[in-house]
């Protein structure tokens, strides 16, 4: 088993990779579940956020090592598939590439909140925000890796700017004593709260399907990873701070705190600005994670896990527009879904979750065995290794959808394995 060579040969620079991963984990989330985790917890959320970037950081710097060694469109499937062969790789492969097209729905229908909360419109409005964003996100990243690193950097300095701007105008009306009682729900409840909140923090797994695409893997990938973490950690720890200290008892019951912030800060009616902040949000992690399961689906189809016609633009520098489209029908289907059976975000929310947690556990323990013995990164993923069996237990029933889309893989390998020979670029 040899390494890749970290020689240059993908487009994204630094900075770049950088705006990814602060979009792909900067996601949807902020807009809505500070009040979410609030309503559930009351003041004791703050320690599930806390908990939750505590335990987010071994994990990035975990996939940070595994992306440098090993850069591949593949990413964890890829690593799955080195260190415990075809079956596991496929099984990741297929969480993580279904996962997009209930997550994706999810986060549209958060932003289409904050544009009706704005515009007015009813559902209606909802549903149209929603299916423009899904019509949108995959049409920008149909242009190639390029175009989405460079929308990706304004989107994060936009959305750094814009969330800092909330808490720093809101702050001064905090109200520490809205921290008492800290757990009106009794301290079981920050369980619940950490088992919405790990939508928030899910995202670090993503930009690995795209490290062939840096210029320098080996140098950038973990830079970039760093820089996420301490920028992701701070906006979100202190918008949830805010949430709690400024909105109070109603901290629970708003469904656009970040307008509300606003609101108060600048002592008018700001859910404008928060309908904008909510659809750049949006758009940024959902920009993130359609290049990243677009690239994966190729590399599944490389490999033999997905149909052959799919595998095109697996390599650095190609554009997998195949998986693009593929993905995008599935996103529309389940919008429809939503749209017949007018779900709400939430359930979507926690049946991804359930295939985001497969995803890590996965990924963790492939990193384990691959990453050398007595190094760091080894270290940071058997920390991270105790941290994901948590969120496992957590995610309790949801871990049924998983288990479904396992048997599918299974099956379909099972069906195929013999149809074609695969080969595949050695990691």
């Amino acid at each position: 088993m040899t390494e890749t060579s970290s020689a240059p040969g993908g487009r994204l620079s630094l900075g770049q990779g950088t705006a990814l991963y602060v979009g792909a984990v900067l996601a949807t989330g902020v807009i809505a579940l500070p009040a979410l985790a609030a309503d559930v917890a009351g003041p004791a959320s703050l320690l599930a956020w806390l908990g939750l970037a505590v335990v987010s950081a071994p994990l990035a710097a975990t996939f940070a090592a595994l992306g440098a060694r090993y850069p591949d469109a593949g990413g964890i499937a890829t690593y799955a598939r080195l260190a415990f062969g075809d079956r596991a790789a496929a099984i990741v492969g297929w969480c993580f590439y279904l996962s997009v097209p209930v997550g994706g729905p999810a986060a549209a229908l958060w932003a289409g909140g904050y544009v009706e909360g704005a515009l007015g419109g009813g559902r209606s409005t909802v549903v149209a925000t929603m299916v423009a964003l899904l019509v949108i996100v995959p049409g920008a990243n149909a242009f190639g890796i390029q175009v989405t690193g460079r929308v990706q950097i304004a989107l994060a300095g936009l959305l750094t700017v814009f969330l800092g701007l909330a808490v720093a105008l809101s702050l001064p009306h905090a109200d520490l004593s809205n921290l008492e009682p800290f757990a009106p729900h009794g301290w079981q409840a920050i369980g619940p709260a950490a088992a919405l909140l790990v939508w928030s923090f899910v995202g670090w797994e993503t930009v690995t399907y795209l490290t062939a695409e840096f210029r320098r893997p080996a140098r950038d990938v973990p830079r970039a990873t760093a820089f996420a973490v301490i920028v992701v950690g701070v906006i979100y720890l202190s918008v949830a701070f805010a949430t709690i200290t400024v909105l109070g008892p109603r901290a629970g019951d708003t469904a656009a705190p970040l307008g509300d912030l606003l609101a108060i800060g600048l002592g008018g009616n700001a859910r404008v600005l928060a309908a904008i902040a909510a659809l750049l949000l949006t758009f940024g992690a959902m920009n993130a994670y359609y290049a990243g399961a677009a690239k994966l689906g190729a590399a599944l189809a490389r490999d033999g896990a997905l149909p052959a016609w799919l595998d095109r633009g697996s390599s650095a520098g190609e554009v997998p527009r195949r998986s693009l489209a593929v993905l995008s029908a599935m996103s529309m289907t389940t919008a429809a879904i939503v749209v017949a059976a007018r779900l709400e975000p939430q359930s979507l929310v926690l049946l991804t979750t359930g295939l985001f947690v497969t995803v890590y556990a996965v990924g963790v323990a492939a990193a384990v065995k691959l990453l050398p013995r007595r190094s760091g990164a080894r270290f940071a993923a058997l920390v991270a290794q105790g941290a994901v069996v948590v969120l496992l237990l957590m995610a309790g029933v949801y871990l049924i959808w998983p288990l479904v889309v396992t048997i599918g893989a299974l099956l379909y390998l099972r069906l195929t394995r013999s149809a074609r020979p695969v080969e595949r670029p050695q990691p």
